[in-house]
């Protein structure tokens, strides 16, 4: 395509208006957190246990690793614009699913074919890359990410205020509207910008064994798996320790969630601002000491007697912090390992970092099961931060084996 394509608003034959896919990006953080606030009163009305609902998070992560490796060559083979569509409509669908559900298990059913939506974030990249070149793509790129990280700030307080006021039947309407308006907008405006077929997932996946063999590889996918993985355990036990531990509303747990969006956003900015020139190495490195450094303290604090709503969350924007330097240097490491295996990387290692998510998500369920306030998910936030401090070093220290060899 050429470099700079004509953009109509509206106009299905030509590509996307940013704003479209700054929507397909956002819709994916949005059906993670929107609902988070509302976990308590879900378990309580299927008369089931917290770790049972507490599956909605991380079977939810699980099914979106196995998207991330299947959809790029998916839209690769029928087209960017299809793919969509199908995919929003089944998570239109699946959301009319959770909404009727009768019960805990119906509901995490269909919870799973949610992960559809995850896709938005996927292609809506790829969609970059078909319409600009390279240089280009990365500021667009920026923009949209930037559009999206607003989404789990403001998504978790709108899903709080709405469990309050209606119930949380009333999160998955809105989420139908939302995903109806998504559809209406990507049948609109979005032209196909898949110009040709790139490798299939067999001849991806060919390429896997050349890829795991290397350790800077696997030193970048731990250094971000862990980093995520403690993300992951606070969007698995954060609803728990709101309600059950500091006894918050739905509405302030909501506010509470998005304490890390906020660090995210400013380690998001940091990285694009210094990575050229310290290296991404030591910003992840950075990254993971801010992260467990924070969280450490916070705990050292609730170990000493004193445990607190606004200590946990104001403790927990290190872990986002700590994030917005990581994600982005690790994923730019994972590419770099195999220049001509960047694809491969980049699903593989995706895949990798949300199935370890998934994991931890539902470990910090397990754990906050058996009691001891905020104490245990806080060490488990901490013990993965230090993992990733683990993981950058054992690259450093072989990139600098293979310097001197």
């Amino acid at each position: 395509m050429p470099s700079k394509p004509t953009v109509r608003f509206l106009d299905r034959k030509t590509p996307p208006h940013i704003l479209t896919l700054v929507l397909l990006a956002g819709m994916g953080a949005m059906n993670m957190s929107v609902f988070l606030p509302a976990l308590p009163a879900m378990t309580a009305y299927y008369e089931t246990e917290y770790e049972v609902m507490q599956l909605s998070v991380s079977l939810y992560l699980a099914v979106t690793a196995v998207v991330q490796l299947l959809v790029g060559s998916m839209s690769d083979h029928y087209g960017r614009r299809p793919t969509l569509l199908i995919c929003l409509g089944v998570f239109i669908a699946a959301t009319l699913g959770c909404l009727l559900a009768p019960t805990a298990e119906i509901f995490l059913f269909f919870r799973m074919l949610q992960a559809s939506v995850a896709l938005g974030l996927v292609l809506s990249r790829a969609i970059v890359r078909d319409m600009v070149p390279q240089d280009q793509a990365a500021s667009m790129i920026g923009y949209v990410t930037m559009g999206m990280a607003l989404v789990p700030m403001i998504a978790p307080i709108v899903g709080g205020a709405l469990n309050e006021i209606f119930g949380w039947h009333s999160i998955f309407v809105a989420l139908i509207f939302v995903g109806l308006g998504v559809l209406y907008l990507t049948w609109a405006d979005l032209g196909e910008t898949a110009t040709g077929k790139s490798k299939s997932f067999r001849a991806q996946a060919a390429e896997y064994p050349e890829l795991v063999a290397s350790r800077r590889f696997w030193g970048y996918v731990f250094a971000a798996a862990f980093a995520s993985g403690a993300f992951f355990a606070f969007l698995g036990g954060a609803p728990y320790v709101a309600s059950e531990v500091f006894g918050l509303s739905s509405f302030w747990a909501g506010v509470g969630f998005g304490a890390p969006a906020i660090g995210y956003a400013a380690g998001n900015y940091l990285s694009g601002r210094y990575s050229v020139q310290v290296g991404i190495n030591r910003m992840i490195l950075w990254g993971a000491g801010i992260g467990t450094a924070g969280v450490g303290l916070g705990l050292a604090i609730t170990m000493a007697g004193v445990d607190t709503a606004v200590l946990f969350f104001g403790f927990c924007t290190f872990i986002g912090l700590g994030n917005g330097l990581v994600m982005p240097n690790a994923s730019a490491g994972m590419l770099s390992v195999r220049p001509h295996l960047a694809g491969s990387a980049s699903g593989l290692g995706t895949a990798i970092m949300i199935g370890a998510g998934a994991g931890m998500s539902a470990f910090a369920g397990f754990l906050l099961k058996e009691g001891g306030g905020s104490a245990p998910l806080k060490a488990l936030m901490f013990a993965t931060l230090a993992m990733s401090i683990v993981a950058i070093l054992v690259v450093m220290r072989r990139e600098r084996a293979l310097a001197a060899a």
